[in-house]
C-alpha cells in the first residue's frame, strides 16, 4: 500500500461521508413510528421492523457525535433527535432500566436483561445533551450513567440465569465499556468522579483480565483475576481485546501516559499474532487460549467489528508510538478489511464472512449490526491521517 497519510484521510472521509452516512441516512429513518429500522438488506431494503435499544441508541450517538465534531449539519442534529425522542418516549421500564428491544411501535419486546443497553444510552444522550442543549437530553444521559454504576457488579441482576455460587465469573465487557463510556460522559461528570472510574477501569483490565505472561486479555476470569479452565475461561475474543486498548489508549492520550499506551499497542500487537488467519487471512472471531475447540459455533467467521476496531487500534497506536511493527500490521489488516467486507456496488460494509472470506450474509444491518461501528471507525481512522499527514506525508 503506497497511499500517503493525506490519501488516506480522504480516503476515509469520502468513504464515510459519501457512502456509510447516505445509506442509513437513506434506508434508516421510520418516518412512520419513530426511530430507525436497523435490519436492511444488502441494497436497503427492511426485512424487520423490531427496534433494538443497543443500535437505536448507537445511531442517536452517531449523528450525534458527528454534529458535535465535525459539522453543525441540521440534518445530521434532526436524524439523532429522530431516535431521541422515540427512546425517550419509549425506551426504558418503569424503574428506568432499559429495554433491549421494542417491537416497531415502541412497545417492549425483550426485557432490560443487562447493563449495555443502558451504556449505550448513556452514550447517546450524552452526545445528543451536547448537540440540542436540552436539559431533559442530560438528564437521561446521568440516570443511564449511574445506572451501569449501580449494576456493574451485577450487570444482569435478575435475569442471570448462572447458578449462584459454584463458578463465579466476571467479564472484560464490563470495565472495558466503562473506560469508554466514562470519557464520552466527561463533559458531564464531576472530574474527580471520572477519574476514579478510570483509574478503576485501568487497574481492572491491565491486571485483571491481562495475561501478562501471554500479552492476551481473556474474556472472562474469576473475581481475584485467576483463570478458570472451562469454556468461558480459556476465551479470547480479539475484536474486544483490540478494542479495549484503543480505549486505553485514548485514556493514555488524556492523561500524558506514555507507558500505558505502549502497553496497550503490545498487547494489540500480541492479540494480532495469535488471532490472525495465517491460511486465508483477516483475524478470527473466537478462539480458545488453549487450543481448544471453541464452544461458539461461528469460531472462525470474520466480522466487520473486529476488523475495523483494530484499523482504529492500529492507525491510532502508530501516530502514538511511531512503531514499524504497528504500521505494518495496518497495512495487512486495511487491505484484508477493504478488499472484503466493503461493498462497492450498493454500499455500506457486510457484517459477516465465512473463513475463506466469502459473504456470509449480505445483509448490511440486522440485529448487532447498525449505524455505529462502521461509521465510528471510518471517523476515527480520519482523524488519525489527517493527524499524521500535518506531521509528515509518508510512513
Amino acid at each position: 500500500m503506497n497511499l500517503t497519510f493525506a490519501e488516506l484521510a480522504i480516503h476515509y472521509k469520502t468513504a464515510l461521508l459519501e457512502d456509510v452516512l447516505p445509506f442509513w441516512q437513506t434506508h434508516s429513518l421510520d418516518e412512520q413510528q419513530g426511530g430507525y429500522f436497523t435490519c436492511l438488506d444488502r441494497q436497503g431494503q427492511v426485512y424487520d421492523t423490531d427496534k433494538f435499544i443497543w443500535l437505536q441508541n448507537r445511531q442517536v450517538w452517531t449523528f450525534a457525535m458527528l454534529y458535535n465534531q465535525l459539522a453543525s449539519q441540521t440534518d445530521w442534529l434532526n436524524i439523532a433527535s429522530h431516535g431521541a425522542q422515540f427512546l425517550a418516549k419509549h425506551g426504558r421500564d418503569p424503574e428506568g432500566n432499559w429495554y433491549f428491544a421494542l417491537n416497531r411501535a415502541g412497545e417492549p419486546l425483550v426485557q432490560p436483561y443487562n447493563i449495555f443497553s443502558d451504556c449505550f444510552a448513556a452514550m447517546a444522550f450524552s452526545q445528543f445533551a451536547v448537540a440540542s442543549q436540552q436539559d431533559w437530553a442530560n438528564a437521561i444521559a446521568l440516570q443511564a450513567y449511574d445506572n451501569v454504576l449501580r449494576r456493574q457488579q451485577n450487570p444482569k441482576g435478575r435475569y442471570n440465569k448462572l447458578y449462584p455460587g459454584t463458578r463465579p465469573l466476571k467479564a472484560l465487557a464490563v470495565p472495558m465499556i466503562l473506560a469508554n463510556l466514562s470519557l464520552e460522559m466527561a463533559p458531564l461528570l464531576e472530574p474527580a468522579q471520572l477519574d476514579q472510574v478510570l483509574d478503576q477501569t485501568v487497574q481492572e483490565v491491565m491486571t485483571d483480565f491481562l495475561d501478562v505472561q501471554r500479552g492476551l486479555l481473556y474474556e472472562a476470569v474469576a473475581p481475584n483475576g485467576s483463570h478458570v479452565d472451562c469454556f468461558e475461561g480459556r476465551l479470547i475474543n480479539p475484536g474486544h481485546g483490540i478494542e479495549a486498548m484503543w480505549f486505553l489508549m485514548d485514556i493514555g492520550q488524556r492523561r500524558r501516559d506514555q507507558s500505558l499506551i505502549q502497553q496497550a499497542v503490545e498487547i494489540v500487537l500480541n492479540i494480532l499474532d495469535f488471532s490472525w488467519d495465517k491460511e486465508y487471512g483477516g483475524l478470527f472471531y473466537f478462539l480458545d487460549a488453549e487450543g481448544h475447540p471453541p464452544q461458539q459455533l461461528e469460531w472462525d467467521q470474520k466480522l466487520w467489528w473486529v476488523h475495523l476496531e483494530t484499523l482504529v487500534a492500529l492507525a491510532m497506536g502508530y501516530r502514538l508510538t511511531g512503531r514499524e511493527d504497528c504500521w505494518q500490521w495496518y497495512q495487512k489488516v486495511h487491505a484484508y478489511s477493504w478488499s472484503h467486507f466493503a461493498d462497492p456496488e450498493y454500499g455500506e460494509w457486510f457484517g459477516y464472512l465465512h473463513r475463506g472470506g466469502q459473504a456470509h450474509l449480505s445483509l448490511k444491518g440486522g440485529k448487532w449490526k447498525g449505524c455505529f461501528h462502521v461509521p465510528r471507525a471510518l471517523y476515527l481512522c480520519w482523524q488519525q491521517f489527517e493527524k499524521l499527514s500535518a506531521s509528515q506525508d509518508r510512513p
